[in-house]
């Protein structure tokens, strides 16, 4: 017989957003569980940084310190397990995990972040997070004045140029394809001295995650050391979308300015939610969001 145990809150990821989010609600004695499967996305990139007091530092290590602090509350039970399914109950939600248990709980929230969906070209993966990037603001300074490439087209890669050529001239963007810029846009790159390479990449060549150079189609050689890659992404989990959450064009969880899903009782936050894909972004919104789910949960039991 399957074992029924109730919480007020069950966060589902146990990132950096969901751990926030169960500090401000075991702070606020509010019976959370934090389900997490131990599989974050940022797993393979070195360093975490542009965050106040832990610039510098693994995720691993961030992650570490923060499971120790909130295990200091007893309102917050942390659960390694995998989340298959949820449906509605009358009093709330219920979830059941991969070892066969079942939770309930009347709010839930969603920090299981976004799958990124790499493209074959051989390198590519064994980069990813280390030399080939994503967002200047968490890597750039460690590229800066060197050698750097975009992988992108159209508006991302424009939006990204003027980004990373703050970092380094030494830049140029692979559209890995026919390139899709405005005529104004091509004159901007130009006057800024960004080549643009349409020919397509065959492979990445790397030691250890350090990009070396890229090797095109055309039978040319680019010696970069680091790429910017934008890269098309999915919803971590499909639970959401089970649901009845709203995801928007770009793919994310809608969410209003109190990180309420479309579905009551339903919050998310982290990368789930929001193209700001930090550390620090993760931090607040998880903190954000717990506090208001306490809201929530204070208003229903004290109005």
């Amino acid at each position: 017989m399957t074992t029924v145990t109730a919480f007020d809150v069950i966060i589902i990821g146990g990132s950096y957003a969901g751990l926030s989010a169960a500090m401000a609600l075991g702070r606020s004695l509010k019976k959370t569980l934090v389900i997490d499967s131990g599989k974050p996305c940022n797993a393979q990139t070195p360093h975490s940084h542009n965050f106040l007091t832990h610039d510098g530092e693994t995720p691993q290590a961030i992650s570490q310190q923060a499971r120790k602090q909130i295990a200091q509350y007893p309102h917050v039970r942390l659960l390694n397990d995998t989340v298959t399914q949820g449906h509605r109950t009358a009093a709330g939600f219920a979830i059941t995990t991969l070892t066969g248990e079942t939770f309930t709980a009347s709010k839930l929230i969603f920090a299981t972040g976004i799958k990124d969906l790499l493209p074959k070209i051989p390198g590519f993966a064994e980069c990813w997070g280390i030399s080939v990037i994503h967002c200047p603001y968490c890597h750039g300074y460690e590229y800066h004045n060197q050698a750097t490439g975009i992988l992108a087209n159209g508006e991302r890669a424009f939006h990204l140029a003027g980004l990373v050529h703050n970092l380094s001239t030494d830049l140029r963007i692979l559209t890995n394809g026919k390139a899709q810029f405005t005529p104004e846009q091509y004159a901007i790159l130009q006057r800024h001295g960004i080549p643009v390479v349409t020919s397509e990449i065959t492979t990445i060549v790397h030691q250890q995650g350090m990009l070396q150079q890229v090797q095109l189609k055309d039978g040319h050689t680019l010696p970069l050391r680091a790429l910017y890659a934008a890269v098309p992404f999915e919803q971590h989990s499909d639970i959401p979308a089970s649901l009845g959450c709203t995801l928007t064009e770009q793919g994310h969880i809608q969410v209003d300015s109190f990180y309420n899903t479309t579905v009551s009782g339903i919050f998310a936050c982290g990368d789930s939610v929001s193209p700001m894909r930090s550390v620090a972004q993760a931090v607040a919104t998880g903190n954000m969001t717990g506090a208001m789910v306490n809201k929530a949960l204070t208003d229903e039991r004290f109005l």
